[in-house]
């Protein structure tokens, strides 16, 4: 059993503010907001290394041009430091995300709960408001079902979650089990390399189409 977030959390959730009769979508960043795998591609081609799309994991899959070896996974965590500390205020939006969150917010209460070290988060808001989503961000580490619980602890309406990961569905599942789960992955070429996450409701790959399953469960769910 995972436990609760760090109290850090906590209390930024409790300062949220939440309405508990207002629906809420909780967001991923990496491939749900921001399109990360396309500028990390980037990132690996002037290290000297490259992506073989073979699976959904970043480990086995970073390779050195040089000799083809596998990064091992000390390597990779080195490597994604780097790049968060030079390009998270500089990843582009995934396409139609502002535009349906936009459309949403005027019926929900919008978050975003990401995984990163407290000292990305203030950045990755200011790159959220750049491209018009500009959404609280909540900073977590491990899988994101203990926060979930705690965020729907607050709130008797309907809960959307929409991550990338079938780790962090599966860690809703557990602890948060009512929240509507949407597995999301905007990168297709990664999108191809994973089958739905078991513990999701729907999995779709586009805005256009996460805002219309969650306009009609809302509108079903009623006022």
């Amino acid at each position: 059993m995972e436990a609760d977030p760090h109290p850090d959390l906590m209390d930024q959730i409790a300062r949220l503010g939440l309405e508990p009769t207002r629906p809420l979508v909780v967001c991923d960043a990496d491939e749900v907001l921001f399109s990360f795998m396309a500028a990390f591609e980037r990132f690996l081609h002037g290290r000297g290394l490259y992506y073989v799309w073979r699976s959904y994991a970043l480990f086995g899959n970073i390779r050195r041009r040089a000799d083809g070896a596998a990064l091992e996974q000390a390597e990779i965590r080195e490597l994604i430091a780097a790049f968060y500390v030079t390009h998270i205020e500089t990843l582009e939006p995934v396409p139609g995300a502002a535009t349906a969150l936009r459309a949403l917010s005027r019926r929900a209460a919008i978050l975003v709960l990401t995984n990163l070290p407290p000292h990305h988060v203030a950045a990755r808001g200011r790159a959220l408001e750049r491209h018009g989503l500009p959404y609280p961000v909540l900073g977590n580490t491990g899988g994101k079902g203990p926060a979930m619980r705690c965020v729907t602890g607050r709130v008797r309406a309907p809960v959307y979650f929409v991550d990338d990961s079938p780790h962090h569905h599966a860690s809703v599942a557990t602890h948060a089990a009512a929240v509507v789960r949407i597995h999301f992955v905007a990168e297709r070429r990664l999108a191809g390399l994973v089958a739905p996450a078991a513990e999701s409701h729907y999995r779709i790959d586009t805005w256009y189409a996460a805002r219309a399953v969650i306009e009609a469960d809302l509108a079903r769910r009623g006022p």
